[in-house]
């Protein structure tokens, strides 16, 4: 595994803020994706059950890591339910960036589920994702 995540609590006082990092942009998709897991529930008390498949492309790696991770907290709140996983695939084919990815999970369930902060949406409040130093790295701060 070649990312990492950290959580800022210096970034955002009322809202959930992280940074990722990644050797390359899909692995900074990867722990982009993992944060905002963590931030809504412990994925190891998160069953199964519950699947989509995901299909997202653009041009521009920031505004894409943008929408999935939008797009995770739609399902959480259309579907009623918080992921176990979701692995992915980013791929460039030319100048476009295609993600796959499928959310894995199951509804909320207070009484199984070690449950965190309720996501309303990803915000552009600091939002960057960029290069530094032969690595890839993400600011993202949640509202919760």
């Amino acid at each position: 595994m070649t990312w990492t995540f950290r959580f800022l609590e210096e970034i955002a006082m009322a809202d959930v803020a992280f940074e990722a990092e990644g050797e390359s942009v899909e692995e900074v998709f990867r722990a982009a994706t993992q944060a905002l897991l963590e931030s809504m529930a412990n994925p190891a008390t998160v069953a199964g059950g519950w699947e989509r498949a995901i299909e997202r492309r653009d041009e521009d790696p920031s505004e894409l890591l943008f929408d999935w991770l939008s797009e995770m907290v739609y399902w959480k709140d259309a579907a009623g339910v918080v992921f176990r996983e979701a692995p992915l695939t980013l791929t460039q084919e030319g100048r476009v960036w295609l993600l796959r990815a499928r959310l894995i999970g199951a509804p909320v369930d207070q009484q199984t589920q070690e449950l965190h902060a309720d996501v309303k949406g990803v915000t552009k409040h600091l939002y960057r994702v960029s290069p530094e130093a032969g690595r890839w790295k993400a600011l993202v701060v949640l509202d919760v």
